[in-house]
């Protein structure tokens, strides 16, 4: 399902120099690329936190490299996950002054945490094939992040007005943003608007992203053997397999809700009656009323007959109602509006699309606040084997980022 984003008050064409800042992007190719390598090159998997420190160093490096030292910078500890980084650079009027302040800032959210787990690199470099350029985390979403450092620096070495930026880089939104999240929100709330390099669809924004409920269901019994004294056994395995039709029965496809019990593990031995079962349950919806209904059916399950007459057996439910959906909202299809016309003068046309995945959008997106989602790479594969980006896209993507700041700086 797609929208057609409404006008905003601003309706005239855009006068950004979209072209210079492509042949911008284009001449500097090169460099690009190799941008990308040094930050492809630094695994980041979202459970190593030693990792993700050493990554996000190296993604601040290059920041400092490129567009000069942060004016203001805020380290937020993420636990054992991934630390928020939070840099800020000045604007450039009309006049060439400096523009400083906070409130007028676009606001760029980037993960650096990636699906693949250490050692990738070594059988899967970073690699070109003709206009594909394939490597672990390219896609999603390390291409934004570089992305957004030379869509900013384009525009200071045209001298083209521009307001402040600002580069949020988390690292666990691919694990649900439990350290990400709280900042994400309260930056958004602080910038005009908010922009997510996520990769697009085909070349087009995403407006509308499912809402997600993650779900881990545990069941505690007693071991015994299978053979000599099953009796005195009470299979954890039988009990929650029980309970799975009580899960799967929560979707509602007529409304877009989709529950899907991805894991299911227990036992120890085929001759052992199982002491614990878990299992892992992923929800998707598309209205926060669906997220609310499925959410407290989850919190609510019980082991059902004759499970629930054995006081050996212990179901524990633990509940997330990670992210909720995002759907067109008046400020963002405004935002939408803006983008479509600078595509316009690109010689494309903006086409809205649904995607069942979530981003860190959607926390925005639940808040009202204006926010552009898919604005990053063109490519398929996200968390695959064949993720990859296109070369042919990289000139135009950046250049399309870059006017969108150009353009606020125009028309607040």
């Amino acid at each position: 399902m797609t929208s057609t984003p409404a006008p905003d008050s601003a309706g005239a064409q855009p006068t950004v120099p979209l072209q210079a800042l492509r042949q911008h992007a284009a001449a500097h190719h090169d460099e690009i690329l190799e941008d990308l390598r040094r930050i492809v090159h630094c695994e980041t998997p979202s459970h190593d936190k030693a990792l993700l420190d050493a990554g996000l160093e190296e993604i601040r490096t290059l920041a400092a490299e490129r567009l000069g030292e942060p004016v203001a910078e805020t380290r937020i500890p993420g636990g054992v996950h991934g630390d928020v980084l939070d840099l800020r650079w000045p604007g450039q009027g009309h006049d060439g002054g400096t523009v400083d302040d906070p409130a007028t800032a676009v606001l760029s959210v980037c993960h650096y945490d990636t699906v693949w787990p250490a050692g990738t690199l070594a059988g899967w470099p970073l690699t070109a094939d003709g206009d594909r350029l394939t490597g672990p985390g390219v896609l999603d979403m390390k291409f934004g992040i570089v992305q957004t450092l030379w869509a900013l620096r384009a525009l200071r070495e045209l001298g083209v007005p521009h307001p402040p930026l600002r580069l949020l880089l988390t690292g666990d939104e691919e694990i649900g943003s439990a350290a990400g999240r709280p900042a994400i929100e309260a930056a958004a709330r602080e910038s005009a608007l908010t922009l997510v390099p996520e990769p697009s669809a085909g070349g087009q924004p995403k407006d509308r992203r499912k809402g997600m409920v993650f779900a881990d269901l545990t069941v505690h019994g007693v071991q015994a053997h299978a053979g000599l004294e099953p009796e005195k056994g009470a299979s954890a395995i039988h009990a929650l397999a029980a309970v799975v039709p009580a899960i799967v029965g929560l979707a509602a496809p007529e409304e877009g809700t989709t529950v899907t019990v991805g894991t299911f593990h227990g036992g120890t031995s085929r001759n052992v009656i199982a002491g614990r079962a878990e299992c892992q349950v992923d929800v998707r919806v598309t209205d926060p009323a669906e997220q609310e209904r499925v959410a407290g059916a989850l919190r609510g399950l019980r082991l059902p007959a004759p499970y629930d007459a054995d006081d050996r057996l212990d179901l524990v439910v633990e509940v997330d109602a990670n992210r909720p959906p995002m759907n067109p909202t008046p400020a963002s299809q405004n935002a939408m509006a803006r983008l479509g016309r600078l595509a316009a003068a690109l010689g494309r046309t903006i086409v809205p699309a649904a995607v069942g995945g979530a981003s860190d959008a959607n926390f925005v997106s639940a808040l009202g606040l204006p926010v552009l989602d898919g604005l990053g790479a063109v490519g398929e594969g996200p968390h695959a084997i064949h993720e990859h980006i296109l070369l042919s896209e990289i000139a135009p993507q950046t250049a399309l980022l870059a006017g969108l700041l150009a353009d606020v700086a125009q028309r607040p």
